[in-house]
């Protein structure tokens, strides 16, 4: 059974760090391009970061440049989301995604139908 696994989330300030971790079990996807996706209540899951195969390429959000980092560690088979200075309005569940479709090529990234893996999520807060 295929499983996309994260981890890391939890309640933090205004300004803190935190680093989220997805762990794939039941196959790699070394060959994959991973994404991260926020989702708030009541809304659709958001873009937030994409790696390819190789780390060769990256993509993160507008909103999220300069602040949050995605990296992969292919021998882990997992990803992470390195997120600085956090900001209240990062407060969300972010979900880990692998695609079978999207290359190292692949330009667009950015659409949740494109992933069809997906992970439960984990609970990020930014509250004071």
């Amino acid at each position: 059974q295929v499983q996309l696994v994260e981890s890391g989330g939890r309640l933090v300030q205004p300004g803190d760090s935190l680093n989220l971790s997805c762990t794939a079990s039941g196959r790699t996807f070394s060959s994959n391009t991973m994404a991260w996706f926020r989702q708030a209540p009541g809304k659709d899951p958001l873009f937030v970061a994409a790696i390819t195969s190789g780390s060769k390429r990256t993509w993160h959000s507008g909103s999220v440049t300069g602040r949050f980092s995605v990296s992969r560690d292919s021998a882990k088979n997992t990803v992470y989301l390195q997120m600085n200075r956090l900001k209240p309005e990062d407060t969300a569940v972010y979900i880990c995604a692998a695609s079978e479709s999207l290359t190292v090529q692949s330009n667009f990234v950015d659409d949740y139908n494109d992933y069809t893996y997906r992970g439960q999520g984990t609970q990020v807060t930014v509250s004071s």
